[in-house]
Protein backbone atom coordinates (compact mmCIF):
# COMPACT_ATOMS: atom_id res chain seq x y z
CA UNK A 1 0.00 0.00 0.00
CA UNK A 2 1.38 3.51 -1.07
CA UNK A 3 0.02 6.95 0.16
CA UNK A 4 1.61 9.69 -1.26
CA UNK A 5 1.37 12.85 0.74
CA UNK A 6 1.71 16.74 -0.17
CA UNK A 7 1.26 19.69 2.05
CA UNK A 8 1.31 23.96 1.53
CA UNK A 9 -0.05 24.48 -1.90
CA UNK A 10 -1.03 27.90 -1.09
CA UNK A 11 -3.08 28.01 -3.94
CA UNK A 12 -4.22 31.56 -4.78
CA UNK A 13 -6.55 33.51 -7.78
CA UNK A 14 -5.20 32.08 -11.22
CA UNK A 15 -2.46 34.85 -12.34
CA UNK A 16 -1.62 35.50 -9.05
CA UNK A 17 1.41 34.93 -7.34
CA UNK A 18 2.30 34.00 -3.55
CA UNK A 19 4.64 36.98 -1.49
CA UNK A 20 4.90 38.39 -5.13
CA UNK A 21 7.52 35.57 -6.14
CA UNK A 22 5.53 32.07 -6.42
CA UNK A 23 3.43 30.69 -8.54
CA UNK A 24 2.75 27.95 -6.54
CA UNK A 25 -0.49 26.71 -9.24
CA UNK A 26 2.55 26.27 -11.63
CA UNK A 27 4.44 24.02 -8.98
CA UNK A 28 1.33 22.28 -7.80
CA UNK A 29 0.57 21.16 -11.72
CA UNK A 30 4.39 19.56 -11.74
CA UNK A 31 3.56 18.34 -9.06
CA UNK A 32 0.48 16.46 -10.26
CA UNK A 33 2.18 15.56 -12.86
CA UNK A 34 4.88 13.87 -11.22
CA UNK A 35 2.53 11.75 -8.78
CA UNK A 36 0.64 10.99 -12.14
CA UNK A 37 4.18 9.29 -13.70
CA UNK A 38 4.75 7.09 -10.19
CA UNK A 39 4.90 3.18 -11.02
CA UNK A 40 3.22 1.72 -9.16
CA UNK A 41 0.82 4.91 -8.81
CA UNK A 42 0.06 5.85 -5.23
CA UNK A 43 -3.55 4.31 -3.58
CA UNK A 44 -4.78 7.62 -2.54
CA UNK A 45 -2.74 11.04 -2.05
CA UNK A 46 -3.24 12.76 1.50
CA UNK A 47 -3.24 17.00 1.13
CA UNK A 48 -2.49 17.87 4.97
CA UNK A 49 -3.59 21.90 4.46
CA UNK A 50 -2.71 25.46 3.68
CA UNK A 51 -4.90 24.17 0.19
CA UNK A 52 -5.67 27.92 -0.83
CA UNK A 53 -3.78 31.32 0.37
CA UNK A 54 -6.51 33.18 2.06
CA UNK A 55 -9.29 30.98 1.99
CA UNK A 56 -10.84 32.78 -0.35
CA UNK A 57 -13.63 30.59 -2.96
CA UNK A 58 -12.39 31.82 -6.08
CA UNK A 59 -9.04 30.16 -4.77
CA UNK A 60 -10.64 26.92 -3.66
CA UNK A 61 -12.15 27.24 -7.38
CA UNK A 62 -8.66 27.26 -9.18
CA UNK A 63 -7.92 24.41 -6.86
CA UNK A 64 -10.42 21.98 -7.83
CA UNK A 65 -9.58 22.70 -11.55
CA UNK A 66 -5.52 22.09 -10.80
CA UNK A 67 -6.33 18.68 -8.96
CA UNK A 68 -8.73 17.50 -11.43
CA UNK A 69 -5.88 15.63 -13.47
CA UNK A 70 -4.80 13.64 -10.39
CA UNK A 71 -5.46 10.48 -11.51
CA UNK A 72 -5.29 9.17 -7.79
CA UNK A 73 -7.99 9.31 -5.57
CA UNK A 74 -7.29 12.68 -2.90
CA UNK A 75 -8.11 13.61 0.21
CA UNK A 76 -8.15 16.85 1.88
CA UNK A 77 -7.39 18.58 5.07
CA UNK A 78 -7.46 22.08 6.33
CA UNK A 79 -4.55 24.24 7.71
CA UNK A 80 -4.20 27.93 8.85
CA UNK A 81 -4.56 29.33 5.72
CA UNK A 82 -8.12 27.86 5.04
CA UNK A 83 -11.57 28.52 5.61
CA UNK A 84 -13.66 25.64 6.19
CA UNK A 85 -17.14 26.47 4.44
CA UNK A 86 -15.56 27.85 1.48
CA UNK A 87 -13.64 24.59 1.03
CA UNK A 88 -17.22 23.13 1.66
CA UNK A 89 -19.01 25.20 -0.69
CA UNK A 90 -16.36 24.29 -3.56
CA UNK A 91 -16.52 20.26 -3.03
CA UNK A 92 -20.35 19.68 -2.08
CA UNK A 93 -19.66 16.20 -3.26
CA UNK A 94 -17.12 15.27 -0.91
CA UNK A 95 -19.04 13.37 1.78
CA UNK A 96 -15.94 13.60 3.84
CA UNK A 97 -15.88 17.09 3.96
CA UNK A 98 -19.45 17.52 4.90
CA UNK A 99 -19.70 14.93 7.93
CA UNK A 100 -17.76 16.32 10.26
CA UNK A 101 -19.93 19.27 11.94
CA UNK A 102 -18.12 21.96 12.62
CA UNK A 103 -14.80 20.53 11.59
CA UNK A 104 -13.46 19.23 8.89
CA UNK A 105 -12.39 15.83 10.08
CA UNK A 106 -13.04 12.20 9.31
CA UNK A 107 -11.53 8.98 8.67
CA UNK A 108 -10.83 6.64 5.86
CA UNK A 109 -9.10 3.27 5.08
CA UNK A 110 -6.56 2.60 2.11
CA UNK A 111 -5.81 -0.76 1.90
CA UNK A 112 -4.96 -1.99 5.11
CA UNK A 113 -4.25 1.67 6.96
CA UNK A 114 -6.90 3.67 8.51
CA UNK A 115 -6.25 7.27 8.30
CA UNK A 116 -7.95 9.68 10.58
CA UNK A 117 -7.90 13.39 9.13
CA UNK A 118 -7.51 15.72 12.49
CA UNK A 119 -8.82 19.56 12.01
CA UNK A 120 -6.14 21.91 14.18
CA UNK A 121 -7.66 24.89 12.82
CA UNK A 122 -8.30 27.87 14.36
CA UNK A 123 -9.92 30.44 12.44
CA UNK A 124 -8.40 34.13 12.62
CA UNK A 125 -4.99 32.04 13.66
CA UNK A 126 -1.69 31.13 12.42
CA UNK A 127 -1.31 28.98 15.47
CA UNK A 128 -3.64 25.20 15.71
CA UNK A 129 -5.57 23.74 18.23
CA UNK A 130 -6.75 20.34 19.41
CA UNK A 131 -10.25 21.42 21.63
CA UNK A 132 -11.94 18.78 24.14
CA UNK A 133 -14.59 17.71 21.47
CA UNK A 134 -11.45 17.70 18.40
CA UNK A 135 -9.41 14.91 20.86
CA UNK A 136 -12.75 13.56 22.09
CA UNK A 137 -13.63 11.82 18.82
CA UNK A 138 -10.07 10.95 17.69
CA UNK A 139 -10.38 8.84 20.81
CA UNK A 140 -13.58 7.65 19.36
CA UNK A 141 -12.03 7.08 16.46
CA UNK A 142 -8.64 5.06 17.76
CA UNK A 143 -10.97 3.10 19.92
CA UNK A 144 -12.85 1.85 16.51
CA UNK A 145 -9.33 1.07 14.85
CA UNK A 146 -7.92 -1.09 17.32
CA UNK A 147 -6.20 -3.83 15.70
CA UNK A 148 -5.98 -1.90 12.14
CA UNK A 149 -2.21 0.32 11.44
CA UNK A 150 -3.65 3.53 11.74
CA UNK A 151 -2.11 7.21 10.47
CA UNK A 152 -3.51 10.17 12.20
CA UNK A 153 -2.41 13.40 9.95
CA UNK A 154 -3.21 16.91 11.26
CA UNK A 155 -1.97 20.31 9.92
CA UNK A 156 0.38 21.61 12.68
CA UNK A 157 2.89 19.51 14.01
CA UNK A 158 2.44 18.82 17.49
CA UNK A 159 6.10 18.81 18.28
CA UNK A 160 8.76 21.98 18.15
CA UNK A 161 10.52 22.15 15.31
CA UNK A 162 13.12 24.71 16.71
CA UNK A 163 12.35 27.47 13.88
CA UNK A 164 11.19 30.31 16.57
CA UNK A 165 8.61 31.97 14.34
CA UNK A 166 7.38 28.93 13.10
CA UNK A 167 7.02 27.51 16.98
CA UNK A 168 4.87 30.63 17.42
CA UNK A 169 2.28 29.77 15.52
CA UNK A 170 2.87 25.79 16.24
CA UNK A 171 0.17 23.64 17.58
CA UNK A 172 -0.68 24.65 21.39
CA UNK A 173 1.36 22.89 23.52
CA UNK A 174 -1.14 21.78 26.07
CA UNK A 175 -2.91 20.26 22.97
CA UNK A 176 0.30 18.43 22.21
CA UNK A 177 0.23 16.98 25.06
CA UNK A 178 -2.84 15.51 25.38
CA UNK A 179 -2.15 14.45 21.91
CA UNK A 180 0.66 12.79 22.74
CA UNK A 181 -0.62 11.03 25.64
CA UNK A 182 -3.77 10.04 23.56
CA UNK A 183 -1.74 8.40 20.87
CA UNK A 184 1.03 6.57 23.40
CA UNK A 185 -2.51 4.83 24.25
CA UNK A 186 -2.71 3.19 21.07
CA UNK A 187 0.24 1.45 19.76
CA UNK A 188 -1.02 0.45 16.57
CA UNK A 189 -0.63 4.21 15.32
CA UNK A 190 2.35 3.72 13.28
CA UNK A 191 2.82 7.78 12.17
CA UNK A 192 1.00 10.99 12.95
CA UNK A 193 1.53 12.99 9.65
CA UNK A 194 1.98 16.85 9.58
CA UNK A 195 2.56 20.29 7.60
CA UNK A 196 2.61 23.33 8.33
CA UNK A 197 6.91 24.03 8.43
CA UNK A 198 7.69 23.65 5.11
CA UNK A 199 10.51 20.98 5.84
CA UNK A 200 11.36 17.68 6.15
CA UNK A 201 11.27 16.48 9.52
CA UNK A 202 10.68 13.85 12.44
CA UNK A 203 10.35 13.65 15.74
CA UNK A 204 9.60 10.84 18.85
CA UNK A 205 5.98 11.20 19.60
CA UNK A 206 3.40 9.78 21.84
CA UNK A 207 5.61 5.97 21.37
CA UNK A 208 5.44 6.68 17.55
CA UNK A 209 6.96 8.75 15.34
CA UNK A 210 5.92 12.34 14.48
CA UNK A 211 6.83 13.69 10.82
CA UNK A 212 6.47 17.11 8.65
CA UNK A 213 7.01 17.09 5.16
CA UNK A 214 8.21 19.82 2.41
CA UNK A 215 5.47 21.84 0.73
CA UNK A 216 5.84 21.17 -3.55
CA UNK A 217 6.66 25.39 -4.10
CA UNK A 218 8.58 26.94 -1.17
CA UNK A 219 10.28 26.18 1.62
CA UNK A 220 10.64 27.88 5.01
CA UNK A 221 14.57 28.66 6.03
CA UNK A 222 16.33 26.60 8.02
CA UNK A 223 17.48 28.66 10.67
CA UNK A 224 17.86 28.10 14.51
CA UNK A 225 18.78 31.80 15.60
CA UNK A 226 16.66 33.14 17.96
CA UNK A 227 16.02 35.84 16.20
CA UNK A 228 15.78 34.18 12.65
CA UNK A 229 13.41 36.72 10.65
CA UNK A 230 10.22 34.61 9.21
CA UNK A 231 11.61 34.02 5.46
CA UNK A 232 11.04 31.60 2.99
CA UNK A 233 13.22 29.63 -0.28
CA UNK A 234 13.33 28.14 -3.50
CA UNK A 235 14.83 24.52 -2.31
CA UNK A 236 13.58 21.60 -4.48
CA UNK A 237 9.63 20.91 -4.23
CA UNK A 238 8.80 17.96 -2.87
CA UNK A 239 6.19 15.25 -1.39
CA UNK A 240 6.04 12.16 0.72
CA UNK A 241 5.49 8.64 0.36
CA UNK A 242 4.32 6.28 2.67
CA UNK A 243 4.86 2.70 2.06
CA UNK A 244 2.95 0.35 4.50
CA UNK A 245 3.68 -3.36 4.70
CA UNK A 246 2.53 -5.48 7.94
CA UNK A 247 6.29 -6.81 8.22
CA UNK A 248 7.77 -3.15 8.17
CA UNK A 249 5.02 -0.74 9.19
CA UNK A 250 5.69 2.47 7.67
CA UNK A 251 8.19 3.32 5.67
CA UNK A 252 8.82 7.08 4.07
CA UNK A 253 10.45 8.79 1.20
CA UNK A 254 10.28 12.02 0.46
CA UNK A 255 10.61 12.53 -3.17
CA UNK A 256 11.41 15.85 -5.20
CA UNK A 257 8.65 16.54 -7.84
CA UNK A 258 11.41 17.59 -10.69
CA UNK A 259 13.20 15.55 -12.45
CA UNK A 260 16.97 15.20 -12.12
CA UNK A 261 19.78 13.60 -14.06
CA UNK A 262 20.07 10.07 -14.78
CA UNK A 263 19.54 7.75 -14.10
CA UNK A 264 22.93 5.81 -14.55
CA UNK A 265 23.65 2.61 -13.47
CA UNK A 266 26.27 1.22 -10.98
CA UNK A 267 27.41 -1.79 -13.15
CA UNK A 268 28.48 -2.38 -16.69
CA UNK A 269 28.08 -6.06 -17.51
CA UNK A 270 28.37 -6.90 -14.18
CA UNK A 271 31.00 -5.36 -12.86
CA UNK A 272 30.97 -2.28 -10.47
CA UNK A 273 32.13 0.96 -12.50
CA UNK A 274 35.21 2.40 -11.51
Amino acid sequence: MLLAQISDLHIKQPGALAYRRVDTAAYLGRCVDALNALTPRPDAVLITGDLVDQGDPQQYAYLKTLLAPLAIPYFLMVGNHDEREALRAAFPEREELQSGGEFVQYAFDVGPLRVIALDSLVPGSSAGMLCDARLAWLAQQLDAARGKPVVVALHHPPFACHIGHMDDIGLDPTASEQLAALIARHPNVERVLCGHVHRSMFARFGGTIASAIPSPAHQVVLDFREDAPSAFVMEPPAYALHYYDPATGLVTHHAYVDAADGPYPFFDHGALID
